[in-house]
């Protein structure tokens, strides 16, 4: 009888099993081990648990080095101690040490004021005091920075007008526990931000209440033609915590939000917002301030900054003064409004070569998204008989996805889902424009692996 071909697994030489192995999961990596003996040795070769301590928690050749551990050892130490955060750990991770390097050049005392990361035994006490879980991301970036101290700048945005400040604080999570509303309106809602000028908060949703979903931030926003206090609308600024921490961080490390006197101003611009005449280029960032306005009555409050200037290439000759700007506003229902006026904010700026002139502004509008558009109009020094428009280029202003309280009264009321990717009106679109949410599906726990 002819002797069995069988290849048995045992037999197989270590390059090509470490080769299929390192195509694995950490977890399948794990569960391999308990297979055979020779598998449980191959199972724990270094080079395939750098791979996932690279990938999981950002470890470096030198932070394994100074603990004197081999990479498996170590990706065991890590998840002893973080393992429920695994799918958060690293983008929260990468987007702190962004944004702490970012900071340090741009910011550097807001580096001072962030604060060292939680226990877990200090976040469980906090669920614990409040009757309520936290979210695991949210519980993630804690463990990575406990918020910052109370101080002036936020860290997460400011905003300046003549008459209006606003600076938020990432509050930690002690004080944001002594926040936590218990009232109705805003039950089971956790402060996220602070500002001690206006008030002003965000707040994450602990659990599906009042027309709030779990997990997503929003700013509060008091309804004032109801006659119930309790009836609170609100501004959606993220579907969940990791939403609404990395997208801001991305803005700010990309530059999309400037940064003036070392304050991080939570203006955007549009790509292409630029418009250039002649020797002069103009470019728009705008911002919706929600402390400002509301949804019931529609009232939308919005602010722009306007960057003018004249290239360091021009002929002294093309030296001008601003005279007049012209607007031509158009609003989501359709309507036309044209405004002229002598200067910019009472100013009359003379541009030379290389000059940078910038300027904030504000309106209002009853529909919640509009554009602008426009010129002005400059006369040269030196010839003030010499008259020439400059283009303002379109830019848009939209305020956030909104949302009203779920109410007896409000139920037959239908409005867009702000993460629906449905197709509606331009107007609809505007008022609830879809968030862009992360899918982020329940750890099961049965499929946590047991390290041997």
């Amino acid at each position: 009888m002819a002797a069995s071909s069988e290849l048995q697994l045992d037999q197989l030489p270590s390059d090509p099993l470490l080769h299929v192995l390192s195509y694995l999961s950490f977890r399948d990596l794990v569960h391999c081990s308990y297979v055979s003996r020779r598998l449980s040795d191959l199972s724990k070769h270094n080079p395939l648990w750098k791979r996932h301590c690279c990938k999981h928690w950002l470890l470096t050749d030198a932070e394994r080095l100074q603990r004197s551990l081999s990479w498996y050892s170590l990706f065991k130490l890590y998840f002893a101690d973080l393992g429920r955060y695994i799918r958060y750990y690293a983008e929260l991770k990468d987007a702190w040490e962004q944004l702490k390097s970012f900071l340090q050049q741009r910011c550097p005392r807001m580096i001072v004021s962030l604060k060292d990361g939680a226990t877990e035994e200090e976040l469980d006490d906090i669920e614990a005091q409040i009757g309520c879980k936290l979210p695991d991301d949210y519980r993630c970036s804690y463990r990575i920075h406990n918020g910052q101290k109370l101080v002036i700048p936020g860290l997460m945005g400011s905003m300046s007008l003549s008459n209006h400040y606003r600076s938020e604080v990432l509050l930690d999570v002690e004080t944001a526990a002594g926040g936590f509303q218990h009232r109705k309106g805003m039950r089971r809602s956790l402060p996220l931000t602070f500002c001690f000028h206006t008030g002003l908060s965000q707040y994450v949703a602990l659990e599906d209440a009042e027309g709030r979903r779990q997990g997503e931030s929003f700013y509060p926003c008091p309804d004032q033609t109801a006659q119930d206090p309790s009836a609170i609308d609100m501004f959606i600024t993220g579907s969940s915590f990791l939403d609404w921490f990395s997208s801001y961080v991305n803005n700010v490390v990309t530059g999309e939000f400037p940064i003036i006197k070392e304050q991080i101003f939570r203006y955007s611009h549009e790509k292409g917002c630029v418009a250039t005449t002649g020797d002069i280029s103009v470019s728009v960032s705008t911002s919706f301030l929600p402390e400002l306005s509301s949804i019931h009555p529609p009232h939308f409050f919005f602010t722009y900054r306007i960057r003018i200037e004249m290239s360091r290439t021009a002929s002294p000759d093309a030296a001008c003064q601003l005279d007049s700007r012209y607007w031509r506003i158009t609003t989501s229902d359709g309507n036309v409004e044209e405004v002229a006026g002598p200067g910019v904010v009472g100013e009359f700026p003379v541009m030379t070569p290389g000059k940078v002139h910038e300027y904030a502004s504000c309106t209002t509008f009853s529909t919640p998204s509009e554009f602008m558009e426009g010129h002005y109009t400059f006369h040269r020094l030196a010839n003030k008989e010499e008259v020439f428009q400059v283009a303002i280029p379109r830019f848009h202003m939209v305020c956030p996805p909104y949302r009203e309280p779920e109410s007896p009264s409000k139920a037959s009321t239908s409005h867009t889902d702000p993460y629906s990717d449905d197709e509606d009106d331009g107007d609809s679109r505007g008022r609830f424009g879809a968030l862009r949410g992360i899918n982020m599906s329940s750890l099961d726990s049965s499929r946590c692996p047991k390290f041997t």
